[in-house]
């Protein structure tokens, strides 16, 4: 029956499908073919062609996967004739969407508590909201829920998710605090003073803060003790993103100069200057591939991390005072009331944005992207704004990664395992790849150990030459029977009196092993014995 549709088929259909195959399948090649046409060795050749048959399985069953697990595909604005995607507001995004993608574009207005800002968990699913004068707010954003909300009364900096939804931190006005989802006070960080910026690593299970003092503080959240605490001695800070690929955390100065971090060393790892002014805002890319910089001298620059220099530049009307990147590469800027949002600007510089947005009212103070969502987390003083980015998220989630939908019993077992996959403070490199690999010596280091090992051994081999030639060799000193005798000798001579002093009470010389004098003329043969007889006398 199959072979019947698939022969009734039109051509051009056929080909259509074979060839979206072909091209889903491009994705998985391997490198290029072997040619075995040349080869004259047939053994040779037929193991290669068995090989290439592998390859090409192989490659086929993977697209097949990639169809079946990966069925969506990202989406993005079309401009038609002469219409520009940054020309489209808001209001037209949605509503030319689907309903429920619509209903994740709204507006709150808190004016009396703001300026806002905001954070998401790695799931994408919960947002944590933080006025300045000290309104926590933990919501569902997604289902429109309200979780808990919380009024500290104190000032709040910055907020940030732990490894899950069920504890955040919330940098105040002394102290930073630990709080659960109930919006109940679970630890009070008194080491960790003064923060104005907060980051969480979640595979180290780090929090790291930084504030006013410009101290860069370490403290693992499952042991509670400061892993490590570094002065940067470049005055207050408030700029601090991280680098999702290594884990190194990058600070803005204020002298212009981008500062790179790790646990490990007490000095910075990298030491860029970037702008000539004072640092806003910084974000990586999450393949740890490119920087964005903005600062006070109205600059939004990129920079290439593997290599540490500037791609290219891009011009703001106002220094911009936000940034982030989406899970796609979209970057998103923000200054005053406006925020625009970029394609493809990491790779190659752009002559347009992508998108452009307003704010109705209010100055902004926060933004980032929502993970596995086309959504952009806006905060700004009269409350908390979300909009939308047509492909800005990842549409396919991995389950052992981040799930949106997640049971309570998954959620308790991913904490499980993320506690036993937890990585150690000392594993945050600059360069992740050369952990598992062997540090090679330069060559004039091997080259100098070589000449000392060699020296070493000439002086050893004359000082055995010179002890060998002063010793006097003796024939027959060194034989196995000798040796032996020789380590016997300790016993020899412990039981040597015992022997002797027997043999004296029986009467035989000690000394030459018979018997005395007199005791041998005690045993005489009396003369009057025939000869014959002297055999029956002792002697």
């Amino acid at each position: 029956m199959d072979e019947q549709e698939g022969a009734g088929q039109p051509a051009s259909k056929r080909q259509k499908s074979s060839s979206g195959d072909v091209s889903r399948a491009a994705k998985f090649r391997r490198g290029p073919e072997v040619a075995t046409r040349r080869i004259e060795d047939k053994k040779l050749k037929g193991k290669l062609r068995y090989t290439e048959r592998l390859v090409g399985e192989a490659q086929a069953a993977a697209a097949k996967v990639d169809e079946w697990l990966l069925p969506a595909d990202p989406g993005e604005l079309e401009a038609e004739g002469m219409e520009r995607t940054w020309r489209f507001s808001q209001a037209e995004i949605v509503d030319a969407v689907e309903a429920g993608a619509a209903r994740k574009a709204f507006d709150l207005s808190l004016p009396q508590l703001g300026p806002y800002t905001l954070s998401f968990t790695r799931s994408g699913r919960h947002m944590l909201l933080a006025g300045r004068k000290g309104h926590l707010a933990l919501m569902d954003w997604q289902r429109s829920r309200l979780i808990c909300e919380v009024q500290v009364r104190e000032t709040t900096h910055d907020v940030t998710f732990l490894h899950n939804e069920q504890f955040f931190a919330a940098a105040q006005k002394k102290y930073t605090y630990i709080y659960d989802k109930r919006g109940l006070e679970v630890h009070c960080l008194k080491d960790t003073t003064e923060a104005t910026r907060l980051e969480f690593l979640p595979h180290h299970f780090l929090l790291c803060s930084v504030g006013a003092a410009g101290v860069l503080r370490y403290q693992d959240t499952s042991t509670g003790r400061i892993v490590a605490q570094h002065r940067t001695k470049q005055g207050p800070c408030d700029a601090l993103c991280q680098n999702p690929w290594n884990a190194v955390l990058c600070l803005g100065h204020g002298n212009g100069t981008v500062t790179m971090w790790t646990p490990n060393v007490p000095t910075p790892v990298v030491r860029m200057l970037c702008h000539h002014g004072p640092v806003r805002a910084l974000a990586a890319d999450g393949q740890g591939r490119h920087l964005v910089t903005t600062g006070a001298d109205g600059q939004v620059k990129v920079w290439d991390l593997r290599m540490l220099r500037p791609l290219h530049a891009y011009f703001s009307p106002s220094p911009a005072e936000w940034c982030d990147i989406s899970q796609r590469g979209l970057l998103a800027v923000g200054y005053g009331r406006r925020i625009q949002v970029w394609k493809d600007a990491l790779s190659s510089k752009q002559q347009s944005p992508y998108m452009t947005h307003t704010l109705a009212g209010g100055t902004l103070s926060g933004l980032g992207f929502c993970p596995y969502e086309d959504v952009l987390g806006i905060g700004h003083s009269g409350g908390v704004s979300t909009m939308l980015v047509p492909g800005a998220g990842e549409p396919n989630y991995d389950s052992f990664v981040a799930d949106p939908f997640q049971t309570r019993k998954q959620r308790r077992e991913a904490e499980v395992h993320q506690l036993l996959d937890k990585l150690q403070p000392e594993m945050i490199v600059l360069d992740p790849g050369s952990i598992g690999q062997v540090v090679r010596e330069p060559r004039e280091v091997q080259k100098e150990k070589q000449a000392a090992a060699e020296a070493a051994n000439r002086a050893r081999l004359e000082q055995q030459r010179q002890k060998n030639e002063e010793k006097k060799r003796m024939k027959g000193k060194n034989k196995p029977t000798r040796r032996q005798r020789k380590k016997q000798a300790n016993i020899i001579e412990e039981k040597l009196p015992a022997i002797k002093q027997r043999m004296r009470e029986q009467g035989v010389s000690a000394e030459f092993g018979h018997k005395q004098k007199a005791a041998r003329e005690e045993a005489a043969v009396p003369d009057d014995v025939p000869r014959a007889l002297h055999r029956f006398f002792k002697k």
